[in-house]
């Protein structure tokens, strides 16, 4: 962050110094982790459901903080708010402000953002200096936490945006200001909150209203919704996708034996060869949406295609193909899921698994609300008509997955429905050969226990863990996990309305 006062903290969040001089300058990072401060850092005190965040400052004045940000006076330097939330918004808000020359990307959709965030990313730090988050800090506490990381060498910050509802991201526009908005797709995530998909359209395009005259929406041509998109701002469009009028076209689409595409990259300035190292063809509009910032920002088009071939996975769980030592491959992609994104995951494990036997295990698809029943029905049948030899149904909420695979009366595969990942464990290797290909997906009910157990280690090391399918703060809860109901969740696409 760059160095403020504790006065100025204090005028720009409405709150007063307590217990230490005003003019104390804040350094260093702004955390509400105590184990993750360093010397000159700001502790965020939130108040969580099991665990007070005050209690943890002696732990955080010793990593180094020289000050709190509470909701009330303790026994350190201490800027005492209303709210912490909306206090670590503004904070973020007048950061942004004091970097006139940051280029602030917003990414929002109902799949793939957090993919897509990872993609631009890359590109872009071979133009400068970029903050971007890990895993999917998307909401009114990952966002404005990531805001604050950016400094004045800080070139590019790049922003994955979550909603629930209308104005969510309205208001993490009003953090940081975007000046590119990008928009991947829209899905039936969290329908069950937002009751229809054009109100889910209507949700995201809230970014692209935000956008200045003089700013870029780089919109996924492909969907319809989002294409509709391009009438909502004044800023200029870039539209990218296999659509024939997209300004960003992939043709001549490939698979090899990983599900890495190849494709040829068109635009008005010309072409380009694409050979992606990212396994899945959803991957093709990432990389074009990626593609069209980098163009956008001012990478050469003879520059793009080989950067696009060395783009990688960052957040971890996400499209992660990787080989047992006994022959069985693996497709770890156990982070979240919904309809949209399953269906992309089942298609991958067609191409990679071409020619062996494909086993799908398939959890609980959350927030489907009304259409929760007939979303998991159909997820079964894509998994039955991709021709998936096994379909292992984990949990009785996800039954119906089971029920639409056997009810595709061609399908020559088998389905079964187990209570809880231990049991499909025990299944999975009991059943397992040399040669198999296995898919791991679901909502975030431990469904990732599965691809741990496959993978030979149980337990992710905490480093691969920070801020993706864990948030490790002291503060907010004392297993290091905030639960489910809690707004400030931030593995998932929640947002307060201010």
């Amino acid at each position: 962050m760059i160095a403020m006062t504790l006065a100025e903290i204090a005028a720009a969040v409405g709150g007063t110094v307590v217990g230490g001089d005003p003019a104390t300058v804040v350094s260093g990072p702004v955390e509400f982790d105590s184990r993750k401060l360093a010397p000159g850092g700001l502790f965020v005190a939130f108040e969580g459901e099991k665990v007070d965040g005050h209690e943890f400052v002696p732990a955080a004045v010793e990593a180094g903080a020289v000050a709190v940000m509470g909701t009330r006076a303790v026994a350190a330097p201490t800027v005492v708010v209303a709210d912490c939330l909306t206090a670590i918004g503004a904070l973020a808000r007048l950061v942004a402000d004091r970097l006139p020359e940051l280029t602030i990307i917003g990414i929002t959709g109902s799949s793939g953002k957090t993919s897509t965030k990872d993609l631009v990313a890359q590109l872009l730090r071979r133009l400068g200096p970029t903050v971007a988050p890990v895993g999917s800090f998307n909401n009114e506490l990952g966002l404005p936490h990531t805001v604050l990381r950016a400094d004045a060498r800080t070139r590019f910050l790049v922003l994955e945006m979550g909603a629930r509802g209308p104005g969510h991201l309205r208001y993490l526009c009003q953090i940081a200001p975007p000046r590119v908005g990008v928009v991947v797709n829209v899905g039936v995530a969290h329908i069950g909150e937002f009751g229809s998909p054009d109100a889910i359209a209507a949700a995201k395009a809230e970014l692209i209203e935000a956008l200045p005259a003089d700013g870029v929406a780089v919109l996924n041509a492909d969907d319809e919704r989002v294409r509709a998109m391009a009438a909502l701002t004044s800023a200029e469009v870039l539209t990218v996708g296999e659509w024939p009028e997209a300004t960003l076209r992939a043709v001549d689409i490939t698979l090899d034996e990983r599900g890495r595409a190849a494709y040829t990259l068109r635009s008005p300035d010309g072409a380009c060869p694409v050979r992606l190292g990212v396994s899945g063809r959803h991957q093709v509009g990432n990389s074009l949406l990626a593609a069209g910032i980098a163009l956008v920002q001012g990478m050469p088009l003879a520059d793009l295609g080989p950067a696009l071939g060395d783009l990688r996975l960052v957040s971890t769980r996400r499209m992660d193909v990787y080989d047992r030592p006994d022959g069985v491959t693996v497709i770890d992609d156990s982070y979240n899921a919904n309809p949209a994104s399953t269906e992309a995951a089942l298609h991958a494990l067609a191409a990679i698994g071409r020619g062996r036997r494909r086993v799908a295990v398939l959890g609980y698809l959350a927030e489907l609300g009304p259409q929760e029943r007939a979303g998991h029905e159909q997820i079964g049948r894509v998994a039955a008509e991709l021709g998936t030899d096994r379909v292992i149904v984990v949990g009785a909420a996800a039954g119906p997955i089971h029920d639409g695979a056997v009810a595709v009366a061609e399908w020559g595969g088998e389905s079964v429905q187990v209570t809880d990942q231990e049991t499909a464990v025990t299944l999975l290797r009991r059943e397992l050969s040399p040669g198999d290909v296995v898919l791991v997906k679901g909502s975030r009910y431990r469904t990732w226990d599965i691809a741990d157990a496959l993978r030979g280690d149980h337990q992710l090391s905490a480093d691969a863990l920070q801020g993706d399918h864990q948030l490790s703060a002291d503060a907010l809860q004392g297993d290091h996990q905030l639960s489910a109901d809690d707004p400030r969740e931030a593995n998932n696409d929640v947002a307060v309305a201010p």
